[in-house]
């Protein structure tokens, strides 16, 4: 769908802003430029859509929306980054399409344009941007060549940060007298002593079904219980001692959930907490604006939130979306200008009271917000723990992750052997790696 946002004031906000000395405003030289944008439907996205009306009254900047559920994004980018001029002067993008991204050249480097003083706002404050998420969503060529280091560059900005939290059904866990899990230990414990003290109801719900979701979930419990894909030479562990706890864990969650777990995916483990058919739900913050609607939640005012329980360490998971400039782009230096804007600290809390997810710490601390929102410090204190590593951002990513969804839904549903099961990720994923060029300096 594709949406115009034009605004009456806009050229009033023009002429306003090209007034006094040149250049006095950053953002005159740009006004009545049109960009277009193209971002995901989602809940974050959604709250955006509220409030950049209201840039173009500040800069007099119009800015037309592509807004496209997100594989079909995803698609409209592929064929749009390839062009010589592309028709997009901003995107959004799920992490893992960083790496193709930045792989084959398609996004613009952020570097000149924040030593650029004509356009960089010395307001920006970016040390209180999500530290995990402007690594996972922003860096490439760094460690790894997807995390922060001294060799990496900036590509993007974090814009609608998701991280993992646990939430709970507070008269369920109050009538038992239950303690809220803050170890792996307790949060199994408890999901599989929840069926027996409320007979039809499941523990935890959680993502399962065969794919993406099978190895999301597991990713999910891999990173806190001390495991990794892969070693510092990129030798695949998941198949060690912490990989097999790790799908164990995922079992043992299936096993005390509610009916049809095995088959769930996001929505449908969402769907079973909302309808009070599990005491606990573990995955995305983004589920959070759905647990107080009464149109879709029976559980509204029942529910707590508490931190990722914590394994060998705490290490919840990095998700959602960043925004970056294409390379093909018309309108380079006014797109920076909307993505400074969108991203800065004052539009950050705009956004959140408007329902998005705050990409700042400044945000999710914030009184006004919590006094809306009361789990946004929660939220804060858990990205403060989010694991920019969690999962690799390499190209070749997909296809590992679909065998290791796939042989993971054969532990959940056929009773494969977890040891063998992640033998046989272990070893495929080698030669993957092989044929990729990964071992060329070994």
């Amino acid at each position: 769908m594709k949406q115009s946002i034009k605004q009456a004031a806009a050229a009033a906000a023009a002429f306003a802003l090209a007034g006094g000395p040149a250049f006095a405003n950053p953002y005159a030289p740009y006004a009545g430029d049109t960009l277009v944008v193209n971002f995901p439907f989602s809940p974050h996205y959604d709250a955006v859509m509220k409030i950049i009306p209201q840039f173009t009254e500040e800069t007099g900047i119009e800015v037309e929306v592509d807004q496209l559920q997100y594989l079909k994004m995803r698609e409209r980018q592929t064929l749009e980054l390839t062009k010589d001029r592309g028709d997009y002067d901003l995107i959004g993008y799920v992490v893992f399409s960083k790496a193709d991204y930045v792989y084959a050249d398609q996004l613009e480097n952020l570097a000149r344009y924040f030593m650029n003083p004509k356009l960089a706002d010395p307001s920006y404050d970016p040390d209180d941007l999500i530290d995990a998420y402007v690594y996972n969503i922003g860096f490439a060529g760094g460690n790894k060549g997807y995390l922060e280091g001294k060799t990496g560059s900036l590509f993007g900005i974090p814009f609608g940060s998701e991280t993992s939290i646990l939430g709970y059904r507070t008269d369920i866990f109050d009538k038992h007298g239950l303690k809220v899990p803050e170890t792996y230990d307790e949060l199994l414990d408890v999901a599989c002593r929840i069926p027996q003290l409320e007979p039809g109801m499941g523990g935890l719900s959680s993502r399962a079904a065969s794919g993406h979701h099978a190895s999301h979930a597991f990713l999910l419990h891999l990173a806190p219980l001390g495991g990794r894909i892969f070693d510092d030479n990129w030798q695949p562990i998941v198949n060690n001692a912490a990989g097999v706890k790790a799908a164990e864990a995922l079992k043992t969650i299936v096993d005390c959930g509610p009916e049809g777990s095995e088959t769930f995916g996001f929505a449908e483990a969402g769907a079973a907490f909302l309808q009070g058919q599990t005491a606990m739900f573990l995955d995305s913050t983004q589920f959070a604006g759905q647990v107080n609607d009464p149109s879709k939640s029976k559980v509204a005012g029942k529910v707590g939130w508490a931190l990722h329980p914590r394994g060998v360490r705490r290490g919840s998971q990095t998700g959602g979306f960043g925004i970056g400039i294409p390379k093909n782009a018309q309108n380079k230096e006014a797109a920076f200008l909307l993505l400074q804007w969108l991203t800065s600290p004052r539009v950050d809390k705009m956004i959140a009271l408007a329902g998005g997810n705050p990409s700042r710490f400044s945000t999710h601390a914030d009184a006004e917000v919590n006094a809306k929102f009361p789990h946004m410090a929660t939220f804060g204190e858990a990205l403060r723990h989010a694991d920019p590593d969690w999962r690799p951002i390499i190209p070749v990513w997909g296809k590992i992750n679909a065998d290791l969804g796939t042989s993971l839904s054969k532990v959940l549903t056929e009773g494969l052997d977890v040891q063998e099961a992640l033998d046989g990720v272990a070893a495929r994923t080698s030669d993957v790696m092989r044929e990729a060029g990964y071992y060329t300096w070994d």
